[in-house]
């Protein structure tokens, strides 16, 4: 950002203060949003998404850490979700599959 000096007329930069850790979380938590029915990746990056939005909400500025939280719990009833849905049409197949081999 640039701030001009009153007195000489010259631009001062002032550096705004970021957090890193937060916006890694953030990043995470969306790439899981995509990513998330990938069974062992999903699981490690939603983990990684959830740990560094936690960790960037004790920094400021908090809000890419605070939406990095929220999204990663969204993708954690999403993949629970997803997975629910695939275990009971496993579960489904197989009963059906078992009525035909008594038969």
């Amino acid at each position: 950002m640039e701030v001009y000096d009153n007195n000489y007329r010259r631009p001062e930069y002032i550096e705004r203060p970021t957090n890193g850790i937060g916006t890694a979380g953030f990043v995470l938590a969306l790439i899981t949003l995509i990513f998330g029915w990938v069974p062992v990746f999903g699981w490690i990056i939603w983990v990684l998404g959830l740990v560094f939005s936690f960790i960037g909400i004790f920094r400021r500025p908090r809000g890419l850490a605070v939406a990095g939280l929220i999204i990663s719990l969204i993708d954690i009833i999403l993949i629970l979700f997803l997975f629910a849905i695939i275990a009971a049409a496993l579960g489904v197949a197989g009963a059906s599959t078992a009525l035909y081999t008594m038969l």
